[in-house]
Formats: C-alpha cells, structure tokens, sequence
C-alpha cells in the first residue's frame, strides 16, 4: 500500500489523517496472467491502482479483440464511461501478467471527495489521462503504424518486451505478420 501513498503524493499533499480516511477504502487483490478485470457488458464497480503488472484495455468486435491502451504500473485505471455512469462496459480489461491491484467502491470514491488531497488529486489524474487520451488519439488519426511502433521501441523499450506480438499489432491495428515485417526492417 506504500506505492499507492506514494503515488498519490506525486500529484498531491496527503495529510496522514486523510491517508488514513483513503487507505480504509481500499482492497488489494491479486490477478493471475490473462485473467479479466472487466468484462465487456458488466458495469464497472471500482476504481484501481495497479501498483505491479500490465493491463491491457480491449473492445470485441465481430470477435476480434481490438485493443484499445495499456496500463502500466503505478497507475490508476478504471472503464471511466461504464464507472462514472454506472452502466455496462463497452471495454475489457485484462492482466496481461500476474498483476497486484487495489480497489476502491465507486461510493467510497465519491465519499473521499470530502478530503482536499483526494479531490486534488482525482482532479489531476484526470487531466493527465485526458491528455494520453488526446495524444493516442492524435497519433491513430495521424501517424502510421511503424512510425508509433519506432516510438514506443524509442521511449518504452521493456514495455515492448512485455506485450504479447498478437495484442501489440492489435493496438497498432495491424495484422501480427504486418508487425513482425516492421520489426524485421528495423533490426537490419
């Protein structure tokens, strides 16, 4: 529970009666490699920190698994639609290896809004994954597939390492062998 202190302290003073009020509210629970968080068509009851571990965030369509980001630890994540609506997911989250995340209720989320450091603290946590939200968007409309994949072997080589070809070509929206060619040209 250190990591999600210190987390929060990134973006926040934390008094340690207000840690204390926070850290009550959440659960830690572990998830084994491939196993689903959020199920498509379910509604999203938490709020999460993955403090270890990778998640990947994927819709269905006609039975192909498109994904959509990745999450990777410490950080906080939750379906936000489906979460703050409290109606069914569009989305699946899935571990993409043996993950340790710790969860909140949506009503403890929306009873910690009380305390300054939480409410300072979602507010900015917010913004930041807006402007991700902005910047991935961005690139799909604008760059092509080698041209984000060289940028993520530039700026996140080990997390390259960590995602399966099949669900990285997906969050390129390339075939797996149209990605395996990429990779071919730019190791010679």
């Amino acid at each position: 529970m250190n990591e999600l202190r210190q987390f929060i302290e990134k973006y926040t003073s934390l008094p340690t009666d207000e840690w204390k009020q926070i850290s009550i509210c959440f659960e830690k629970r572990v998830m084994e490699k491939d196993e689903i968080i959020l199920q498509e068509g379910k509604v999203c009851r938490h709020l999460y920190f993955l403090e270890s571990g990778l998640l990947h965030f994927y819709i269905n369509k006609e039975g192909n698994n498109i994904t959509k980001f990745f999450t990777e630890a410490p950080y906080f994540f939750t379906s936000q639609a489906s979460f703050n609506s409290q109606k069914p997911a569009n989305e699946n989250i899935q571990s993409i290896e043996k993950s340790i995340v710790w969860q909140i209720s949506y009503r403890h989320t929306n009873d910690l809004y009380k305390l300054k450091s939480w409410t300072d603290f979602a507010r900015k946590i917010i913004q930041e994954v807006q402007f991700f939200t902005e910047e991935i968007l961005e690139e799909l409309q604008t760059e092509t597939a080698e041209f984000r994949y060289k940028k993520m072997l530039v700026n996140e080589p080990e997390l390259l390492k960590r995602i399966p070809l099949k669900i990285l070509a997906s969050y390129l929206g390339i075939a797996p062998q149209s990605l395996s060619r990429i990779r071919k040209k730019l190791a010679t």
